[in-house]
């Protein structure tokens, strides 16, 4: 049971915090947590009564969508199922970068500016507006509150984005420390770092772990190697994502923190997409996310099968994601989770990894730590970093004419400066670079082993 403390913050002050924001976060998770209980039947006509208001949105106020319609004669008052969705190309990362302000809609307003790096690689710059965040926080809270946790309760985030690492002013702050969640930097894994670490968590106590499957594991492993007992601090559970969740991963921290690992499947593109719940079923989020798994020609699979994560987010209509190709590769369930929720689920997500990368002097840090070295540069527009040794890191980049040749050197500089001043940095410029078996490109590989770090193999 929540305490009073996090009853006020989550019935009171964070609704006003979202009203003040304009956001309908409250009543759109009130809503989520009747919907998860419907039947399988409801929830898709919910789901296509939904679609087919996005798609005649679209039409009518996305330059993108109103060419695109009148280019197949597609009409989206006409749809009929939700296997219509398949009549309409995918949305690459590439058409929005080259339709970007087409793809706002003409009475879209206060859309806020995102970008990301994506695990491809590619520097993606999108739109969202205030419908869509009110919807991804509600679904994220619902899947939080599935854990017998709640907004307010007690968290530590063991993070590496910039956009959260940067956002740090004093209102951000103030919020932070009114709802209790401290974030923890995730970069830089060096041992005094994870001895912080460690000790911060003992001394808050929380409730709630999140951050990086990777590094969760690494600061569990520290703990158990170091003799630190973490299992008697009263967390509940630690959520993870953005990263494939390995099984030894799982157990480590379980096993080290003494709680449960919640796996949690989304982006800031795509949308919070799935959660697993207590009953470990890998929930959509199916109000807001239609998931389909194509073939390389964008034919829906079944489920069962293994194909690309194709997604189309219903409350995106300032800036629609319409069958959007997430690089991801997975399989859907089309069995029905013990826990009795009529969420569909996905069975496994098999494409996403982030290795971390080991600095000169031994300091262990997340794989991000150069990605954010290179993603967004001007002209870059693929790139696979793979340390070769302690002593040599090779960089290959897909380049085009926004990209200036100084920019080697700012990238080297970089590098070492996260490395080592002795480390060798190579920038190759290649034509392309070849995804792995998976279908996605894996842009960080280390070859360097640490006595530290648990590897998993890939699959």
């Amino acid at each position: 049971m929540s305490g009073l403390y996090t009853k006020i913050i989550s019935n009171l002050i964070f609704p006003l915090h979202e009203r003040l924001k304009s956001h309908t976060t409250v009543t759109v998770r009130e809503e989520l947590e009747r919907t998860q209980w419907w039947s399988k039947r409801d929830l898709e006509k919910l789901q296509l009564n939904r679609l087919r208001e996005l798609l005649i949105h679209a039409r009518h106020h996305v330059p993108y969508y109103t060419r695109l319609f009148s280019g197949i004669s597609f009409d989206p008052a006409l749809i009929a199922s939700l296997g219509d969705l398949s009549r309409l190309p995918l949305l690459t990362k590439s058409e929005i970068r080259v339709h970007l302000e087409q793809l706002k809609a003409d009475n879209a307003c206060d859309l806020a500016r995102f970008n990301t790096g994506g695990s491809s690689g590619e520097p993606l710059i999108f739109y969202i507006g205030k419908k869509r965040v009110s919807h991804d926080v509600a679904a994220k809270w619902r899947a939080t509150r599935w854990w017998d946790v709640d907004i307010g309760d007690r968290e530590i985030v063991l993070w590496g984005s910039p956009i959260e690492l940067n956002a740090q002013s004093r209102t951000r702050a103030f919020r932070d420390t009114l709802l209790r969640t401290e974030l923890l930097p995730a970069f830089e894994m060096s041992e005094p770092k994870l001895n912080g670490f460690l000790k911060k968590i003992c001394a808050v106590r929380p409730h709630m772990l999140f951050g990086y499957p990777s590094s969760l594991a690494h600061l569990a492993c520290h703990a158990q190697a170091n003799n630190v007992r973490m299992d008697n601090l009263g967390i509940k559970v630690a959520f993870v994502t953005s990263e494939r969740l390995y099984n030894d991963q799982r157990k480590q921290i379980e096993m080290v923190f003494g709680c449960r690992v919640a796996n949690g499947y989304g982006g800031r593109d795509a949308g919070f997409i799935a959660h697993e719940c207590p009953s470990g079923g890998m929930h959509i989020t199916a109000e807001d996310i239609i998931v389909e798994i194509v073939d390389e020609q964008g034919m829906p699979l079944s489920p069962g099968v293994s194909g690309e994560v194709v997604v189309t987010h219903l409350a995106t209509n300032d800036f629609p994601f319409i069958r959007y190709r997430t690089g991801d590769v997975a399989i859907l369930d089309d069995q029905m989770c013990s826990c009795g929720r009529s969420l569909p689920l996905i069975r496994e997500i098999q494409g996403r990894t982030t290795d971390f990368i080991i600095a000169s002097d031994g300091t262990v840090m997340h794989g991000l730590a150069l990605i954010y070295v290179v993603r967004d540069l001007p002209g870059v527009k693929q790139f696979k970093i793979i340390q070769e040794s302690m002593s040599a890191t090779r960089i290959f980049l897909v380049i085009d004419s926004g990209f200036h040749e100084s920019l080697i050197a700012r990238i080297k500089s970089d590098v070492m400066q996260r490395l080592g001043q002795d480390v060798r940095v190579d920038v190759e410029i290649v034509p392309y670079i070849a995804k792995e078996a998976s279908g996605k490109y894996r842009y960080v590989t280390s070859h360097v082993l640490s006595p530290g770090i648990k590897k998993s193999a890939q699959s």
